[in-house]
């Protein structure tokens, strides 16, 4: 580390101190909450995708669901003659309850990087903003890939962080199996060892969906019948699915400089079953995803963000040792629906035969 780094560097981490009230930030510290609060802002302003979902801090590590979207009805009539009024809560909630786990966001940054960086006067910003935007993205990534907590994670044999903790998909998988396809009639015996669930879509030869309007279509009736119709309803639809068609890929942002966070939400110039569709980072291939964003959400329990910056000479870099207890939440099951395992082609004929 060359000596105006050093500096920097030194200066950054007094700052972080100072920002958290602690003596040092090179010692395991509990981050402030404002700072805390600013950190969770900074991490959903790094993705366009975050930006639209709900961030939400909880003071409890399990506990009922917040709610953030406003998903039932409330307009009704009662006969008080023969009973009280009975008020909705418009949130909808069901239920399920969240958990928080513990997230450990370790991050490694050589020297030779902050070299290259310590001349530049956003040096602060510049890593902060290196940590954050990595955070951003794990978080896509374990929300629709994650299937389990494990107490020892293992990247490679879960290199989508599936183990990390459960995402959205899973948490419908395990509280609303009812809301997903995820098999075709034509994929063979669901019974019969080594059976591989398909959903087929294909305007030739045999298959479950002559398109994927047909698909979305179908799997739209799976939300609540008040819900179907919403504008603000969104079909989050695998690249690949879309990548020989005709739906041309539009920049959901715009050009002013206010509208420059990152831009990774992909709007398909054509509606999908009648609905806007767009292309996310990280989603799942083979999968249709049909919500809204505010349904989806991410809670971090308040006061659980730990933090240690650590100058580690042995390896030539800084460590940044990061802890935060979140959890992934679907804000009301009867607001999601779900298609998955869907291959873009016909049955094989061999297949077909089988099944017939």
């Amino acid at each position: 580390m060359r000596n105006i780094t050093r500096l920097a560097f030194n200066s950054y981490v007094s700052q972080i101190a100072i920002l958290s009230s602690v003596p040092s930030a090179a010692e395991k510290f509990t981050v402030a909450p404002s700072v805390a609060q600013k950190l969770e802002e900074k991490t959903q302003a790094s993705s366009e995708f975050l930006s639209k979902i709900n961030f939400v801090t909880v003071a409890e590590q399990e506990g009922e669901k917040v709610g953030v979207g406003i998903t039932s009805s409330i307009a009704g009539r009662t006969d008080t003659s023969k009973g009280e009024r009975q008020p909705i809560d418009p949130t909808g909630l069901t239920a399920t309850r969240y958990r928080c786990e513990q997230t450990n966001f370790d991050t490694a940054i050589s020297y030779a990087k902050l070299d290259a960086w310590a001349h530049k006067p956003e040096f602060q910003t510049i890593v902060r903003d290196a940590i954050t935007k990595r955070q951003g993205l794990d978080r896509m990534i374990i929300g629709w890939h994650g299937t389990h907590v494990a107490k020892q994670t293992d990247r490679e044999a879960f290199p989508l962080l599936q183990d990390v903790n459960k995402g959205w998909i899973q948490h419908t998988r395990e509280e609303a199996p009812a809301r997903i396809l995820s098999d075709g009639a034509h994929s063979g015996d669901a019974e019969a060892p080594g059976h591989k669930p398909a959903i087929h879509v294909s305007a030739k030869g045999t298959a479950d969906y002559v398109n994927l309007d047909a698909l979305v279509f179908d799997t739209l009736q799976l939300l609540d019948e008040q819900h179907r119709r919403r504008t603000d309803v969104v079909v989050f639809v695998s690249d690949e699915l879309v990548h020989d068609k005709k739906f041309a890929l539009v920049n959901a942002a715009g050009d002013t400089a206010t509208e420059q966070l990152a831009r990774d939400v992909l709007l398909l110039q054509d509606k999908i079953g009648g609905k806007l569709a767009a292309v996310v980072p990280n989603f799942p291939a083979g999968t249709v995803v049909i919500t809204t964003y505010d349904n989806l959400s991410i809670y971090n329990q308040d006061g659980t963000r730990r933090r240690a910056l650590i100058d580690n000479p042995k390896r030539d870099q800084v460590e940044n040792f990061e802890s935060v207890n979140e959890a992934y939440v679907v804000e009301d099951y009867a607001l999601i629906a779900i298609a998955e395992n869907i291959v873009m082609e016909p049955v094989a004929e061999a297949d077909a035969d089988a099944g017939a």
